[in-house]
Formats: structure tokens, sequence, C-alpha cells
């Protein structure tokens, strides 16, 4: 009787940070999920709440743009993304299923944006990181998450906790 071994997950690699010298604020999520590392975008699932929430806060239909211009968009008002972890192994997009993390030098945020207001955290995961970004000296958020998995907040709950992180740095309306 021969037994099937079971495939190891593959390690995947994340995003580079949307980050300029400009940036005010820069928002962390955990790692892209899956639709976001086939479409190499952030935030890509088409039900996450991230690109309708920030572009209520910034006064622009960032979904109705496409991509590029979505983030040339929020460059140009100081906002930046990157996630926490670099690389990992995961089967899906929850941030549970996280294994064998990779962290990003979220140390070198301010080197990378040198006019850094402040940090927010998308979701619990990405929040577990906020002892090195508080280290930085700046005020950080805890966020709810954007992701579909979060449906226990409404999107207008979400739109008034991220609202308050817009604000501190300057951002938005």
């Amino acid at each position: 009787m021969s037994r099937l071994a079971c495939p190891t997950p593959l390690r995947l690699v994340g995003l580079p940070p949307v980050i300029a010298p400009g940036t005010r604020l820069v928002v962390l999520g955990s790692f892209p999920g899956v639709a976001s590392l086939q479409a190499q975008q952030y935030y890509a699932h088409p039900r996450n709440q991230f690109w309708p929430i920030v572009g209520t806060l910034l006064g622009i239909d960032l979904v109705a743009l496409p991509y590029p211009a979505r983030l040339a968009a929020i460059r140009a008002r100081g906002l930046g993304l990157w996630d926490v972890y670099a690389a990992c192994v995961r089967e899906g997009s929850l941030d549970s299923a996280i294994e064998a993390a990779e962290p990003n030098d979220l140390g070198s945020l301010r080197r990378r944006a040198p006019g850094l207001a402040a940090i927010a955290h998308n979701g619990g995961e990405s929040a577990r990181h906020m002892r090195v970004t508080s280290a930085l000296g700046l005020p950080v958020y805890r966020l709810p998450s954007t992701s579909p998995a979060n449906a226990s907040w409404s999107l207008e709950r979400k739109l008034a906790a991220w609202r308050e992180a817009f604000q501190s740095a300057g951002l938005g309306r």
C-alpha cells in the first residue's frame, strides 16, 4: 500500500511597500491574501473594504481607478501601504493560517518616510506588531480589519475608526 505525501505548502512572498518620502500615514496589513498575491495588488479581493473606506476618507473614488492610478492617488495624498510580514507559509487567505512568518523591517519606516506622522495596523494580526511600531515614537492605531472575514463591523463603524487615524496624520476629510 503506497502512502501519498501531502504537498508542502509553498513559501509566499508579499508585495513591495508603497511608501514615499512624503508619506504621512502608513497602513500595515498582515500579509496579502490569495487574490492580492495573484493580482500583485494590495487589497485585491473584491469584497475587501479597504479601497472604498480609503476612497471615502480621501474624497476620491479609488474603486473606479485602475490599480496604478489608485497607488498614485494615495501616494500623492500622503498614504502608504505595507504589510508586517515579508513572507510566510499559508494555505488560503486567513491570518490564522500564517506559519513561519518572516517580518518586514518595520523599524525602517521613519527612514523610508521622513514625514511619517502615524502608523495604522489593519486588523488584529498586524496589530500584534504594535510593540515594534510604537517604538518609533509615533501615534499607532489598531484599526478594524477591512477583510471580508471581519463581517461583525459595519462599514460605517469601520469608517469612523479609520477616520480618526487619517485625521491624526492630517489626511482625509
